[in-house]
């Protein structure tokens, strides 16, 4: 489904860190370094179509190579577009990384990063949906942290660090689980249309989330007296 106008939606008060700001300009290559090239270039390239629209032969058009020299990275549109949806999701987590960081972290940091997530869907909705569409099946919640992407190896580290004392594996993954939904579904809700893009509406949403209310917190201390 193409986005459409609302492609072009930008949060102008929305500054991403240089690793999550995904700059329009064509970038040359240092010899040994085509693949990080490639790669940049269908970062930029995707700004302006979706994952469809993208071939190697373009993307190879662009660099300034031939595409065999492509197919030497990339054997095909797949493995392409699963690296780019590698380093879309590490310029999502950095980028919520520095927003936490800017508020110092804490509560304040984790809906700060929640905000973050909604606006970079936003900013880059091409990307957004290009990720959720190559991104590994696997299950975010039992993999090694070491397996899983950035975004989600600091929702589940952020979700431990606020977790009341006692909470067990399962409270977290329950934790972890709604604020992603919330997050994730507010994302798609403005990019499917069914709500309109609104910066106040994300803060009204996001800000004040409590991943223990505190009767749960409650339930949890009283199961480990």
């Amino acid at each position: 489904k193409r986005v459409g106008k609302r492609a072009n939606y930008v949060h102008s008060d929305y500054i991403m860190s240089d690793a999550g700001n995904i700059k329009p300009e064509k970038r040359g290559y240092h010899h040994g370094d085509l693949r990080t090239a490639l790669i940049e270039t269908g970062m930029r390239l995707i700004e302006f179509s979706d994952a469809d629209q993208l071939s190697l032969r373009q993307v190879a058009r662009e660099v300034g190579v031939s595409a065999a020299a492509v197919y030497r990275h990339f054997p095909d549109k797949d493995a392409l577009l699963t690296a780019l949806a590698h380093e879309g999701l590490e310029r999502l987590g950095a980028a919520q990384r520095q927003a936490a960081a800017d508020v110092g972290y804490g509560s304040e940091g984790f809906n700060a990063s929640g905000r973050t997530y909604v606006r970079f869907a936003l900013k880059h909705p091409a990307l957004f949906k290009m990720i959720m569409s190559y991104t590994p099946q696997v299950d975010h919640f039992a993999a090694d942290a070491d397996s899983v992407s950035s975004p989600m190896r600091w929702l589940r580290s952020s979700v431990a660090a606020l977790a009341p004392e006692g909470a067990t594996p399962e409270q977290l993954r329950s934790a972890a689980l709604r604020a992603w939904s919330k997050v994730h579904g507010l994302a798609m809700l403005m990019l499917d249309g069914q709500i309109a893009p609104d910066d106040s509406l994300i803060d009204a949403v996001l800000d004040g989330r409590d991943l223990w209310p505190e009767a749960q917190a409650h339930s949890i201390t009283q199961q480990h007296c």
